[in-house]
């Protein structure tokens, strides 16, 4: 079940600008790994990351670091949405626990924020398997905010 509902909407053209991310016009890391946002809303985002043989360590299943990086990326708009476009923020810290191994699957993010401060934000996220419905990791990540 999506959290989604739990969080307001955002306002059209902030919605918009954060649905595109994911899609610029040269390849970064998200877009490599196949990321795109499929709901953005006010402290929230999900996220899918299309499977692809790539993504995999040598034991065929999804590697640890794309599904760390999903984590991380998926609060990446949930923090955002907040600011101006100006403003600067980055990961300070990330704890991340596996919970189940993904194979071959898509997998779908949420992330949320939990509580903002004037520099730090708070956040959690979740990687489910997309054909599977489990829940592959989960993490806790803290944000630092400089405009």
């Amino acid at each position: 079940m999506s959290r989604a509902e739990q969080f307001d909407p955002l306002p059209d053209d902030v919605a918009a600008r954060w649905l595109k991310f994911g899609s610029w016009d040269r390849i970064f890391y998200p877009s490599f790994l196949g990321m795109t946002v499929q709901e953005v809303r006010a402290d929230y985002c999900r996220m899918l990351m299309q499977y692809k043989p790539e993504l995999d360590q040598p034991q065929g299943l999804v590697h640890g670091g794309a599904i760390a990086s999903l984590l991380d990326a998926v609060v990446v708009p949930a923090v955002g949405a907040a600011y101006a476009r100006e403003v600067r923020f980055s990961t300070v810290d990330m704890h991340v626990q596996y919970m189940s191994a993904a194979k071959q699957e898509d997998l779908i993010a949420e992330g949320w924020v939990t509580k903002r401060g004037r520099s730090v934000v708070f956040c959690e996220s979740e990687a489910i398997g997309a054909s599977s419905g489990k829940v592959v990791a989960r993490s806790v990540l803290t944000y630092n905010v400089s405009a």
